[in-house]
């Protein structure tokens, strides 16, 4: 039985912040509007004195490591492009983002706790993105927090009603509505739901009042659109004759892809799509690739897909064959790839010359662990003797045993001690 998919909310407003945080790992860090004020500020430069509002001078007099930076929007539209397409080729076909920082995905719970390891970042679940929002929300980083429940029914309301009044923005409340609801004491969610549907709508206003009122009432959005790829190879092949053979379609593919496969260049694809034009329209079909790939996989997922389509009993026109969710394959060689070039390597082995080791491989098929490998020395070179590694007796070669002796035989004719 297939999992059960989620709407799931990623939250990594405000975007510019979150961009320069992993720029800038372990430094305080401000983003800055045009005229050089602090806009938005991470939780290491809020602990130093660093305030919004702040001009650039009196923050760094305030935390002299401050990083403060202006993040120009075709910079963070373009990082942000570069996350949906990498959301678009490891976790779902349908991904928006068309708010920065903000992106909604169809994925399973699992997907979600993977995605928000890897972000370290909150990812909400629900039925719907309304409340996929609100529980992105409440949820720490690099976890999930997941709303149970069908959309506007019981399981939802016991979330809701505790839902803080500072996150009542996500349903369309102003920043003055809401200093209104703290002047009046309200603290939660729970305590406008008391209130009647006119009473909602004479204190926020009817536009605002009537969204929460339809909310309330179990009105929720559902649909997460297919995310259309920025990047995508693309082949076709239009026909004179309509085709109706496998094996005429077959050999179709087999020219369309080939030079598809050229294209990516060793790159990977995340989905295969495929549109054929027929005397009843253009039928399409989406296959999810698998790495590694070939030219005689890829030829057989497009076949799948055009089964897919039922197009072939109506005869195909032409072909068209999209490569989308390109992506640079990467495998790890290693703990840390490319160690010898890091700055890191120097550090650690300044404040502990014994810290790093390598492994020397003896022999890998062999059936005991000390007999397999044995760690040595990062520096020298010499066997570092651990449970794993213990101390090894010194075994005599032919050669070596042959020279002691000679000069044990030598020794005695000289008279001389062996």
């Amino acid at each position: 039985m297939p999992a059960r998919t989620h709407v799931a909310c990623l939250n990594l407003a405000p975007w510019a912040l979150t961009l320069l945080e992993k720029q800038h790992s372990g430094v305080p860090v401000a983003v800055l509007s045009e005229a050089r004020r602090v806009l938005h500020v991470s939780g290491l430069a809020r602990e130093a004195g660093v305030q919004v509002g702040m001009r650039e001078t009196a923050a760094l007099s305030r935390c002299p490591e401050l990083h403060a930076e202006v993040v120009s929007g075709p910079t963070a539209q373009a990082a942000w492009n570069e996350l949906l397409e990498v959301l678009y080729a490891r976790y779902s076909d349908r991904v928006d983002g068309r708010e920065l920082g903000m992106a909604y995905l169809q994925i399973t719970e699992a997907a979600g706790r993977e995605l928000a390891a890897a972000l370290h970042a909150p990812v909400g679940l629900a039925a719907s993105r309304e409340v996929a929002l609100l529980a992105a929300l409440r949820a720490k980083s690099g976890q999930i927090k997941l709303v149970n429940g069908e959309a506007g029914g019981a399981g939802e309301k016991p979330f809701l009603q505790l839902t803080p009044r500072t996150h009542l923005w996500a349903l369309g409340l102003g920043a003055k509505q809401l200093e209104q609801l703290q002047f009046l004491g309200v603290k939660s969610l729970g305590d406008l739901w008391s209130w009647s549907a006119a009473q909602r709508e004479g204190f926020l206003g009817v536009d605002v009042g009537k969204r929460l009122n339809r909310f309330l009432k179990g009105e929720r959005s559902f649909a997460v659109e297919r995310y259309t790829p920025g990047q995508v190879i693309e082949g076709s092949l239009a026909f004179e004759q309509a085709l109706h053979e496998p094996r005429e379609a077959e050999a179709a593919l087999s020219e369309i892809l080939p030079p598809l496969w050229l294209a990516l260049r060793g790159r990977t694809a995340a989905y295969l799509s495929l549109s054929a034009d027929t005397l009843g329209g253009k039928l399409s079909a989406t296959r999810k690739l698998k790495w590694p790939l070939d030219e005689q996989s890829l030829v057989r997922v497009a076949g799948l897909a055009l089964e897919d389509t039922g197009a072939l009993a109506l005869g195909l026109d032409a072909l068209t064959v999209q490569l989308s969710g390109l992506q640079q394959p990467a495998r790890m060689v290693g703990l840390w790839a490319g160690i010898a070039e890091l700055e890191v390597t120097k550090q650690v082995l300044d404040r502990f010359p014994d810290g790093l080791v390598r492994v020397h491989w003896l022999d890998p098929y062999a059936y005991a662990a000390d007999a397999q490998y044995e760690w040595v020395d990062w520096l020298s070179g010499e066997v570092r003797p651990t449970r794993m590694t213990p101390p090894r007796p010194t075994l005599l070669t032919q050669l070596r045993k042959h020279d002691l002796a000679v000069n044990k035989m030598l020794a005695f004719f000289e008279g001389q001690s062996p």
